[in-house]
């Protein structure tokens, strides 16, 4: 693949750089657009412009790109009606009455084990521990960069380490084509050896245990605790308080039910749509990891946004008149109200999703993966394989944003490698899986890092900023363990 060498990395480190230098994450991310655009364009600044501005618009030509920015979209409409409808105040109350939460320490571990076993899509783990964990957390005062931090570290790694989803069959299948005999065998070999997905989690169930706390992190949980603030002064939550502060509407009586079976429902359905999609493009007689393989992510998580939505909807809209629709239940013309106003509530994250999305793929034009990709010829010797591997992993996903991506670049580099130095295969396979996973979940333009702030009603940057001390303590825990183990 053709290459713009050094210069390749010049987008994603400008937009990185002035995110963190200004925390202005939008007009980094368009500024990360328009620089590789001008490159590209043989530094032409007029016609930079007018292809930044053809690449944002492009976003929409891929489809699951556009089924993800319409997931994002009514995920604020589920919200918004899982407040209205007394869903979230009636799930605080009930936890409250049982006694089950009642410090901080159990109502940051109940988001956490949301994470551990919802394992099906990365997305959809972020968001189901976000929306079920932040009351809780809100009424301890957790900061919410803590409660991003928790869902974000038990989507990917965990989704990586249980790899009986898409993330799996997409590994499968690049083993697959790379002339792998077992692929299957290999990926679950590869897990004991995914060192930095292990540590990543690990790291977050010790904070939470005995409240460890580090950088940016630990001012964010002492003014929650002290001050009482769960964001910073000046903060700009992905989702604001006209989205998840909304009061339990008049006539309806808060109750859990709210919450909980559109959760569920959304679970149940994200894994009959992986299963119905790959069944629909997976040939006839195939198997369970082929059609896992051949299913589609995006469609399954717009699905799953939209049964929920449906499942709001028969628990309380009542037909009738407005008069006789608030004894016990909502107007149609309510809730389609109030479905509207969560959709425009997610504008910032709609927002920021696309200009990600235009990002990833001008880094692509440019061939940044490919230029860090190549950095790893001429390496010597097992150990330094296997770390430059990972270490290089870790950058291409931390630049693009994307963990999949990463993967189709690496795992084509992983196999002859280890073939050429006689190294094991799954060693190789998980230092190339957990380098991805570190960028998808700490990467600001990563979807899962843009979802993990939206469920928890973080600030982004925020997020970022006090996430990315953990991830490089848990990515050089993982070398140093390559460098031991390997």
């Amino acid at each position: 693949m053709e290459t713009y060498g050094i210069l390749s990395v010049l987008p994603p480190a400008a937009a990185l750089g002035l995110a963190l230098w200004k925390k202005q994450i939008y007009p980094a991310l368009l500024l990360g657009v328009w620089i590789g655009w001008w490159v590209l364009e043989g530094w032409n600044p007029l016609t930079a412009t007018s292809s930044t501005i053809t690449a944002i618009v492009a976003v929409f030509e891929d489809s699951g790109n556009t089924r993800i920015i319409l997931y994002s979209l009514l995920v604020g409409s589920v919200l918004t009606l899982m407040s209205a409808t007394g869903g979230v105040e009636g799930f605080v109350r009930w936890v409250g009455e049982r006694r089950w939460v009642t410090d901080r320490r159990q109502a940051q571990l109940v988001p956490f084990f949301l994470g551990i076993l919802i394992t099906v899509e990365s997305s959809i783990t972020s968001l189901v521990a976000g929306t079920v964990g932040r009351p809780l957390t809100d009424r301890y005062k957790v900061s919410r960069e803590k409660l991003a931090y928790i869902c974000d570290s038990t989507s990917a790694p965990i989704c990586m380490l249980v790899p009986f989803n898409g993330w799996g069959a997409m590994v499968i299948g690049l083993l697959a084509v790379q002339g792998v005999a077992s692929p299957v065998a290999v990926l679950l070999s590869s897990i004991v050896w995914n060192f930095y997905a292990m540590v990543a989690v690990a790291v977050v169930l010790v904070t939470i245990l005995v409240g460890w706390e580090v950088g940016p992190m630990r001012e964010a949980e002492g003014r929650a605790l002290d001050e009482g603030k769960l964001m910073a002064d000046g903060a700009h939550p992905l989702v604001g308080e006209d989205v998840l502060g909304i009061e339990t509407l008049e006539g309806l009586r808060p109750r859990p039910a709210n919450l909980i079976v559109p959760v569920v429902t959304m679970i149940a359905a994200i894994i009959l749509g992986i299963y119905f999609t790959g069944k629909a493009s997976a040939p006839e007689g195939s198997g369970l990891w082929e059609i896992i393989q051949a299913s589609s992510g995006s469609t399954a998580v717009l699905w799953a946004v939209i049964a929920s939505i449906a499942v709001i909807g028969v628990l309380n809209v009542r037909p009738g008149s407005r008069r006789r629709s608030g004894r016990g239940g909502m107007s149609g013309q309510t809730f389609m109200d109030l479905l509207f106003k969560g959709m425009g509530g997610m504008i910032p994250v709609v927002t920021l999703l696309l200009l990600a999305f235009a990002l990833g793929s001008t880094v692509r034009e440019l061939g940044t993966g490919a230029y860090v990709a190549g950095i790893i010829s001429g390496v010597a010797g097992d150990k330094a394989a296997v770390v430059g591997l990972f270490l290089l992993a870790c950058i291409m996903a931390f630049a693009t944003g994307t963990s999949w991506g990463t993967f189709a670049l690496m795992v084509p580099i992983a196999v002859p490698l280890a073939a050429a130095l006689g190294g094991h295969l799954p060693i190789y396979l998980a230092a190339v899986l957990g380098g991805g996973v570190f960028g998808d979940h700490c990467s600001p333009i990563s979807d899962t890092t843009i979802i993990s702030s939206m469920a928890s009603a973080s600030d982004h940057m925020d997020h970022v900023r006090t996430q990315i001390p953990y991830a490089l303590i848990g990515a050089g825990i993982a070398s140093l363990l390559y460098i031991i183990i390997a």
